[in-house]
């Protein structure tokens, strides 16, 4: 009775497009990794082969998956997480350099990437403590532990050099959000990003003939403006917010009037006195008036002030050569065809060649002739833009679209807290690898290197986000199950 229960609560449109994606991945790869002549697609030495047997592996791991009780992964949450941490932390010393990488750990014939695991550890470690009886997100020690679950297996990933599969985690936050996050948090996140692309695009542009960069003199000025409307949101005085900003601009103005006509300087210097003289007065009002939200908010101009002057040090200092390239290439600060964008290019050129139908299966030219690095893995999507045009390609995205809706709709009908929070890390987490990999395949965001969930080549890909989605649906299966 307990299987005919199983199978009439699990949701099977969600398998259904799990599978139909899984055949269109392999049938992209079939066309990524094919050679004219040669069709040997089930030969278990091409990479069709091999990603045949992943998947028909992936379809036995899916279904022992929910065949296991709904109480198991709650039970055993820390355990799997503590066990991954420490398979990352092994695979530091233990894994061999490849292609600067040390994410891969050699077993005979195969090779698994830990750092695919990670993520469903993760969002079981993370759901089971925002799920206990004494965590409150408002509390700063329940804050700071929810962070650590995350930010532990992406310290560990980037100590592997794989940038690209740390810089996931910050999925999480859209769950954090969720949950309650201030919305403020979120907001500072996008502002950095603001921040960090204006001061790195802009850092040596000048405006006219003054000595004042373009990139400091706006980051400066919006952080005044966001700082002084936060008053409207948070203290909904707007006469005061609009006073600041007023202020802010006329003594700017004519700073700027004066630095044309009369005598050039920064007028970088006038908005940090600015700057400092808004942080002073937020300071006075949180004492005089003994309110916490003003001095959060000079705190929050303190912050994007030194977030944005230490932007320049963590792209020279921090960022790898490749990875400076790489930014420079998308905010079009170089223009590198033969190097850095290469694979942008030529992946822009085999989408586009595949028009509104596309050149059909193994009918591809630019992947055939494999112009397109990488394009059975992170590039794949080009494949499917080249061989099933404009049609093929709304086609996957609509699929995956769909995905993630029904995702939502099932996380949100979760009726505990630790289904819910797991439900929103599986959307997220397979929501930025979407939003990441077909941008940088676009040209729309960096190239870091990360798969297209069920399309991309490799088991560990393939096995990490088919565990990811079918614990999920395994716990939705059990959600009204009687304690």
């Amino acid at each position: 009775m307990r299987n005919v229960s199983l199978w009439k609560t699990i949701d099977w449109s969600i398998i259904c497009v799990y599978v139909i994606l899984v055949i269109m991945g392999w049938f992209s790869i079939c066309g990524a990794s094919y050679d004219f002549g040669e069709r040997e697609f089930f030969d278990f030495s091409t990479r069709a082969g091999k990603q045949f047997i992943w998947i028909v592996c992936s379809l036995g791991l899916g279904f022992v998956l929910l065949m296991l009780e709904d109480r198991f992964y709650k039970l055993f949450s820390y355990v799997i997480y503590g066990a991954i941490i420490a398979l990352l932390i092994l695979t530091i010393f233990i894994a061999p350099d490849v292609k600067g990488s040390r994410s891969w750990l050699v077993l005979g014939p195969v090779s698994l990437q830990p750092a695919e695991f990670a993520k469903f550890a993760t969002a079981l470690a993370l759901a089971k403590y925002m799920n206990s009886f004494n965590f409150n997100m408002k509390h700063f020690r329940s804050a700071f532990l929810m962070a650590a679950i995350v930010f532990l297996p992406m310290v560990l990933i980037i100590c592997q050099r794989e940038t690209g599969s740390a810089l996931v985690y910050f999925a999480f936050f859209l769950v954090f959000y969720r949950e309650g996050m201030p919305g403020v948090v979120l907001f500072s996140g996008i502002c950095a990003v603001l921040y960090f692309v204006l001061s790195i695009r802009f850092g040596e542009v000048y405006i006219a003939d003054t000595p004042t960069p373009i990139g400091e003199f706006v980051v400066l000025s919006l952080i005044i403006v966001f700082s002084s409307l936060m008053l409207w949101a948070y203290q909904k005085n707007m006469a005061l917010a609009l006073k600041l900003i007023g202020i802010a601009f006329g003594v700017t103005l004519i700073a700027y009037i004066i630095s044309e006509y009369v005598i050039h300087f920064n007028l970088v210097w006038v908005l940090w006195g600015l700057s400092a003289a808004l942080v002073g007065y937020l300071l006075f009002l949180a004492f005089r008036k003994w309110q916490r939200i003003y001095l959060l908010i000079s705190i929050f101009t303190i912050g994007s002030i030194a977030f944005t002057y230490s932007s320049d040090y963590v792209f020279d200092d921090i960022l790898e050569a490749h990875q400076q390239i790489r930014i420079k290439v998308l905010l079009g600060m170089e223009d590198d065809p033969t190097g850095a964008g290469y694979n942008v290019n030529q992946s822009k050129i085999a989408i586009g060649s595949g028009g509104f139908s596309g050149k059909g299966f193994l009918n591809g030219t630019q992947t055939k002739l494999k112009y397109v690095p990488e394009q059975d893995t992170d590039f794949i999507f080009c494949t499917i833009g080249e061989e099933q045009g404009f049609i093929g390609s709304s086609v996957v995205l609509l699929l995956f679209l769909f995905l993630i809706l029904r995702l939502i709709y099932l996380a949100e009908r979760q009726t505990s807290t630790f289904g819910r929070v797991y439900g929103y890390s599986v959307v997220s987490i397979i929501l930025f690898h979407l939003f990441i990999n077909v941008g940088m395949v676009l040209g729309l965001t960096p190239v870091i290197g990360i798969p297209l969930p069920f399309f991309s080549y490799g088991g560990s890909s393939l096995w990490g986000f088919t565990i990811l989605l079918f614990i999920f649906l395994r716990i939705d299966a059990g959600r009204n199950r009687r304690l």
